[in-house]
């Protein structure tokens, strides 16, 4: 799923523009903004970004244009460039989640996707037990079945992987457009609690048996058991980064 900032980064390139220096840009500042280095406030010019990064007038154009699109920062005749105040991030953009845990503020971010997670993935759960298809259905029993494989071997890319189909499926399948919308979110937040090294070398038998219960309950239609058992695996999550 894409959104405008996605589509003006995957067109950065027309007219000679090396989209690998757009997107090497756009991951410094984006990151820079993110933790706070340059606050609310904080004025950038074209110019700076060129001598900064050693980049084209027309990558640093498109670097901002990125960013605008996220409403991280705004431009205005003989203002400048300006990065916006917080509240008017668009947060739930996966490279703004990306570049939020990648800075000293990821506790704060983990905790309130945390508590996002478990205000909704839950009723997902019994969303899709009541709407998912036959297919879909079959595919997240597969999937705890593989999860309880690659976690009870300790390969965590294949875990990774698994797990990130596992949840967007959830989310996609649940008959909520809302809720379908968080997936590109959901899957940033577990790459890097694994990335960074927060995940254990093998997931315990309690968070393996919920993914479990949950393909379970959504295949069998028990949306009760289905929103128990995954408010249980981020109940886990929660517990395991220390965020109570």
């Amino acid at each position: 799923m894409h959104n405008a900032g996605d589509q003006i980064l995957e067109g950065a390139g027309d007219g000679g523009t090396n989209v690998a220096q757009t997107g090497r840009v756009l991951e410094a500042v984006g990151v820079a903004i993110a933790s706070g280095s340059l606050p609310p406030g904080s004025r950038l010019t074209l110019e700076g970004m060129q001598q900064e990064h050693g980049v084209s007038r027309t990558v640093a154009r498109d670097t901002m244009k990125v960013l605008e699109s996220m409403n991280m920062v705004y431009s205005r005749r003989r203002v400048g460039i300006v990065v916006q105040e917080r509240r008017l991030w668009n947060v739930f953009d996966p490279k703004l989640v990306r570049w939020r845990l990648a800075s000293g503020r990821r506790e704060v971010q983990y905790g309130s996707l945390t508590e996002l997670r478990i205000a909704v993935e839950p009723i997902a759960a019994a969303g899709a037990a009541r709407r998912a298809s036959a297919a879909e259905r079959a595919r997240l029993v597969e999937l705890a079945a593989e999860l309880r494989h690659v976690g009870e071997a300790g390969e965590l890319d294949a875990f990774l992987a698994a797990d990130i189909e596992f949840h967007c499926l959830l989310l996609r399948s649940c008959g909520n457009e809302m809720f379908m919308a968080l997936e590109g979110m959901v899957a940033e937040v577990l790459t890097s609690r694994t990335r960074q090294g927060l995940m254990p070398f093998k997931p315990g038998d309690d968070v393996l048996k919920a993914h479990e219960d949950v393909a379970a309950a959504v295949a069998g239609g028990e949306t009760a058991r289905a929103e128990s058992a995954m408010h249980h695996i981020l109940e886990e999550v929660r517990t395991a980064m220390g965020l109570h």
